[in-house]
């Protein structure tokens, strides 16, 4: 190591990318990790499609979003890292490779199958906010 400054690795250290299982953070299982990020996703959703809507009081939309997305990641980060953003779960998995690679269809999935559900009560009119 002699005339090599320590650095970051990428193999030890890894770039935050998502994950579960043996060697993962809380090493929760593959069902575990699925049903916490379709429940995020839900929620998280849920309070932005809420808080947006016309109606709603929205000079608090920034602030309810920021709380939902800080509570979503106290409870979670030791479940998967916390995606709630397929996005957000791609670079790091791409470039971490091997296992948060293969991982990376939970993260994709669970965000879409949770964004989905969440959408169906504002289709239907469920949670539409009243207008005065």
């Amino acid at each position: 190591m002699q005339g090599k400054l320590a650095g970051y690795d990428v193999a030890t250290s890894g770039l935050g990318q998502n994950g579960w299982g043996a060697g993962y953070l809380g090493e929760y299982g593959m069902l575990s990790a699925l049903i916490f990020e379709i429940v995020a996703t839900f929620l998280f959703v849920v309070t932005i499609l809420g808080v947006t809507q016309p109606g709603a009081p929205s000079h608090m939309a920034g602030l309810a979003i920021g709380l939902m997305l800080v509570v979503i990641h106290i409870v979670g980060i030791k479940v998967t890292g916390v995606s709630v953003n397929p996005a957000r779960s791609f670079g790091p998995a791409l470039f971490a490779g091997g296992q948060a690679l293969s991982q990376l269809w939970l993260f994709i999935a669970g965000p879409l199958i949770g964004g989905a559900l969440a959408g169906l009560p504002f289709a239907n009119g469920a949670l539409d906010a009243e207008l005065d």
